[in-house]
């Protein structure tokens, strides 16, 4: 059997881990692209061993680059979410720790050209339409990857990504509240159901059982607690105008405590099917505008900051930082922009090899 190679470089971005592609080397059509990327991950075994996923929900999630067309971007970045044990691609969620390694991969391919000591490059989410911008270290011409820089849940140092997301209010359903409720109660557990740069459905720990404090390994194994939240999270979609959402990644769902190490709260968050090991960065922006609005919720777990407000979220290896600039509204919070710090590295470069036959 022929194979086809496929150039990539493969890159951890925040606390996930993937390939990297030029767009314009994979296939147009997402039926044909979605055989493609199982392929090259190997979806459909829990170890992805006839492939280069590594076995866990984020080190099976794929970049596809491209030049934008949109004025207010340099480059598109286009998300896909591979299953680990089944043959499953989904297009609806982006990815913000991905994202972390989307301006580096794009000079790295010649997408963006370099600036000075610092490159800015002006990223639209394709999954989204959501814009952001990284401030990347790219001292000599070359990108830094080195640094001071710590993230938890990745060892070592590196050198600092700055992220600054616009327009993330209503990032996949078009509205802050899609339910147009503050707070819903589905099968006998109140939720907020809120879009913040990531669909999400928050709940309180203490309503499951849960103290919000688990680890990941004790959350994977409480197969109860996954029994009751799936079909919470399944009409809770249906609610947010999502359709039927039994095999979507999103909306993702989320427990939230009140924090107990220094920090403004606790959350575990789930991708859905597993609990997260660290915290998705778009998922944090939603846990941070959710603590920030008033009725949610995540209402009370921390005192209400001044903006820009600095919210440190509890998560099963550390804490995340997120940094919201906002205004109180009529309709409670007005989410205007959300910052970030994180790293990535360039783990490898080269082709990894698909069958011809797709």
């Amino acid at each position: 059997m022929q194979q086809v190679a496929l150039p990539f470089l493969f890159m951890r971005g925040g606390t996930s881990r993937g390939p990297y592609f030029d767009r314009a080397s994979l296939p147009a059509d997402h039926d044909q692209l979605s055989k493609v990327l199982v392929a090259a991950v190997g979806a459909g075994h829990p170890l992805n061993i006839d492939g280069i996923g590594g076995g866990a929900t984020v080190t099976t999630k794929v970049a596809m680059l491209s030049r934008s067309e949109d004025p207010a971007a340099d480059v598109d970045y286009f998300f896909a979410q591979v299953a680990v044990e089944d043959a499953l691609v989904d297009y609806k969620p982006t990815c913000g720790n991905i994202l972390s390694g989307v301006g580096p991969a794009a000079l790295e391919m010649g997408l963006v050209s370099f600036g000075g000591d610092e490159t800015r490059v002006r990223i639209r989410a394709v999954n989204t339409g959501a814009l952001i911008e990284a401030v990347i270290q790219t001292p000599g011409g070359t990108v830094r990857y080195d640094g001071d820089a710590a993230i938890d849940g990745v060892p070592g140092t590196a050198a600092p990504i700055l992220l600054s997301f616009m327009g993330v209010v209503g990032s996949s359903t078009g509205k802050l509240l899609p339910t147009g409720n503050l707070r819903d109660e589905i099968d006998g557990i109140q939720v907020t159901c809120m879009d913040v740069a990531m669909p999400v459905c928050v709940a309180r720990a203490e309503d499951f059982g849960l103290t919000g404090y688990e680890s990941r390994d004790e959350l994977d194994a409480n197969r109860a607690f996954f029994g009751r939240m799936e079909p919470i999270r399944i009409e809770a979609g249906r609610r947010m105008g999502m359709g039927d959402v039994s095999t979507s990644v999103t909306p993702k769902f989320a427990v939230v405590a009140p924090a107990r190490s220094g920090g403004s709260f606790a959350a575990r968050y789930f991708m859905p099917w597993q609990c997260h090991p660290t915290m998705a960065v778009t998922g944090a922006q939603c846990l941070a505008a959710c603590a920030l609005m008033p009725g949610s919720i995540a209402d009370g777990l921390m005192a209400a900051p001044m903006a820009p407000a600095r919210i440190v979220i509890e998560h099963p290896s550390g804490k995340i930082d997120v940094l919201v600039d906002y205004a109180q509204s009529a309709g409670g919070v007005d989410i205007k922009s959300a910052g970030l710090m994180r790293t990535a590295r360039l783990l490898a470069r080269g082709e990894v090899f698909v069958p011809g036959k797709l």
